[in-house]
């Protein structure tokens, strides 16, 4: 037999080798039952806490992902404020350090940290969710599509499984991310979450907290797709051509130096993808009536750039830590880590790679 459905999937994928020669298989007439294995499972180890992808497993993974987005993005409060203002009064805020002074000069070293309490709220909400519900889909998604689909379309599993966890995950975070940019970018309309939230709800209603969902599904979702799988696919290559001895073989930390390495480099693809809509929700959010499309207009192609290598800098170093201290936190409590996926021996069959 000769899989030629298989073999049309494997050179379509522009990760896979670039061809390859197939042998005729002389398959057995004796039908033994197919095992499930999903994408990148490891047998559960005797030092593992849970089994992989159990209920103990996810709930963990959600933790993992309030400690690692939530922590990260307070600490970077002040960064994040000087990138808003850039972005919505680029004439005021004319760079990153003249965005500090002007900050400093007008309100002080406090001024600095506002926002920081929706920030914490609404980015550890979203990292429940995120990288939560990214491992259930991706797990999903893996048993829908089989052993060797999964491998073969393994990018595509990634890019799926993560838009489809931060689709939810936005809506966890909207309104959070609403009063944050109106503290930052409006001197003088309220200084903590409990002054904000209930002027906006007395002003514009419920919809004040989700007029930014759709240019926030904009940004957030291209940022998580390209987080993700650019970081499964980077630590896979790291492994593979850069670190100098097998997974299996390296210890904890130097497993976490791998991940910290391959967060950064998927952090600035991040930035750089995600920042025109990035512009569009801090504009909207600031004003009040206006839409998306309206504010786009107004940036045009030079303005909605504005602020970028702040965002670079601040992504960068969110995504590493975010990566980081995920995986330390399924160090700590024991979880499954599997290795980078490898292709199954019976796909490796079917393309005559071993006899």
């Amino acid at each position: 037999m000769y899989p030629t459905t298989l073999t049309q999937l494997a050179r379509a994928n522009p990760f896979s080798a670039p061809l390859f020669t197939l042998q005729k298989v002389d398959e057995p007439e004796k039908h033994t039952p197919v095992q499930k294995r999903r994408l990148a499972a490891a047998a559960v180890s005797e030092g593992d806490s849970c089994e992989f992808g159990s209920q103990k497993y996810f709930i963990l993974c959600g933790f993992g992902g309030i400690l690692s987005c939530g922590t990260t993005h307070t600490a970077v409060v002040p960064l994040d404020l000087v990138k808003c203002r850039l972005q919505v009064d680029p004439a005021k805020y004319k760079s990153i350090f003249n965005g500090f002074s002007v900050t400093i000069r007008e309100d002080g070293m406090r001024g600095l940290a506002k926002g920081w309490a929706p920030t914490f709220i609404g980015y550890s909400m979203q990292g429940l969710c995120k990288f939560g519900f990214y491992e259930v889909f991706k797990i999903l998604y893996g048993d829908l599509l089989g052993e060797e689909n999964s491998y073969l379309w393994r990018t595509s599993l990634y890019l799926a499984a993560s838009a489809s966890a931060e689709f939810f995950a936005d809506i966890a975070l909207a309104p959070m991310e609403a009063c944050k940019v109106r503290i930052q970018t409006q001197p003088g309309y309220a200084n903590t979450l409990r002054e904000c939230a209930p002027k906006m709800y007395a002003e514009e209603g419920l919809w004040a907290f989700y007029k930014g969902v759709v240019p926030l599904w904009m940004r957030q979702i291209p940022y998580t797709m390209m987080k993700f799988a650019c970081f499964e696919r980077t630590v896979e290559l790291l492994y593979k051509y850069v670190v100098p001895k097998p997974r299996s073989e390296c210890t904890k930390g130097e497993q976490l130096v791998v991940t910290f390495v391959a967060g950064y480099i998927a952090g600035v693809f991040c930035a750089i993808v995600s920042h025109p809509a990035d512009s569009v929700v801090s504009v909207l959010n600031k004003e009040k009536g206006s839409t998306a499309a309206q504010v786009l207009k107004r940036l045009g192609p030079k303005g909605v750039w504005k602020g970028l290598v702040a965002r670079i800098i601040m992504i960068g170093t969110l995504t590493a830590l975010q990566w980081f201290i995920y995986d330390s936190v399924k160090v700590y409590f024991r979880l499954p880590r599997p290795p980078p996926p490898e292709m199954p021996e019976s796909l490796k069959k079917k393309l005559g790679l071993i006899e």
